[in-house]
């Protein structure tokens, strides 16, 4: 089911993806769009062909619930995190475990890799931020400051900032390479869980527990920040589509979201999980959205064209 504003075409649902046994908690398209992961309670990682919806790959190691996946710029090694407080690093195709990544004192609830994938970076329910060297596996540096679980941790699409949202209610500003933070944001009434940096490098997207999205422009006063309102639940997924045109949400509400980031205003509802839509994630090209669901499906909605 659809709803849309008036004399604007919508998103169409394309596909429904079914295989996984549990809440899948998250889902991400490779950087040529070619391949879909998807992170699931069922303790496993599949891929999928999204243009065909079959699955191409399951992934078995973790020992708890996965709950991130992140493909490398290359598309060569797929990230995931979990419940059980590991990072692994995969080949997507092959299904191997190339190195488990260990450190974290609490759940790992995401992953993110740089634009160049030189770094690795982990956010978790011990607080704390971790870098990586994916390519050795080493540890590089703990970021610490929030004082609370971290839920969430993206790049600036030039690598040169890192954003990550936390149960703090706070969302910081971090300089990778030194490990400095810069900023931190206030204005959520509630835990942040979850954010995406714009394709300006400059914009940032929050969405909270507390029903709301935030667009904001870090370079401004945190009190500037637009408020998104219209979910009648928390808000668990954010994503800007390449252009940075459209805002794409979801939550406990059952709906996925999309807004005009400028305006704050609501354009279309997609509706048809039939449980809390954890994730939603554009293609590159952005002609696609998928979202994940605890209806233990993906669904996979195309653009209007």
């Amino acid at each position: 089911m659809l709803s849309r504003l008036m004399g604007q075409p919508g998103w169409t649902l394309l596909k429904s993806l079914d295989g996984h046994h549990h809440w899948v908690h998250a889902v991400a398209f490779s950087h040529d769009g070619r391949f879909l992961a998807s992170a699931s309670a069922d303790t496993t990682v599949k891929v999928w062909n999204p243009s065909t919806g079959r699955c191409l790959t399951t992934l078995e190691g973790h020992d708890d619930a996965v709950l991130a996946v992140a493909f490398s710029p290359d598309g060569a090694v797929l990230a995931s995190c979990s419940w059980d407080q590991t990072i692994r690093l995969w080949d997507p195709l092959s299904g191997q475990c190339l190195r488990t990544l260990e450190g974290h004192t609490g759940w790992v609830l995401d992953v993110a890799f740089s634009p160049g994938g030189a770094l690795l970076a982990s956010a978790s329910a011990d607080k704390t931020i971790q870098l990586w060297d994916p390519a050795s596996g080493r540890a590089l540096r703990t970021l610490k400051g929030h004082s609370d679980e971290v839920n969430a941790v993206k790049f600036s699409f030039d690598g040169t900032r890192m954003a990550s949202g936390s149960s703090d209610r706070s969302i910081r500003l971090w300089d990778p390479i030194t490990g400095a933070q810069i900023k931190q944001l206030d204005g959520h009434a509630n835990w942040v869980n979850d954010i995406d940096f714009a394709s300006d490098g400059r914009t940032l997207a929050s969405a909270g527990h507390d029903h709301t999205i935030r667009i904001w422009d870090p370079t401004a006063p945190p009190s500037t920040a637009k408020r998104l309102t219209g979910h009648t639940g928390s808000v668990d997924s954010v994503a800007f589509n390449p252009s940075r045109k459209l805002v794409a949400s979801a939550g406990g509400d059952r709906t996925v979201r999309l807004w005009d980031p400028n305006s704050g205003k609501c354009l279309e509802t997609l509706e048809g999980h039939t449980m809390g839509v954890r994730k939603v994630a554009f293609s590159p090209d952005g002609k696609f959205l998928a979202s994940a669901s605890a209806d233990k499906t993906i669904r996979i909605w195309s653009k209007p064209s």
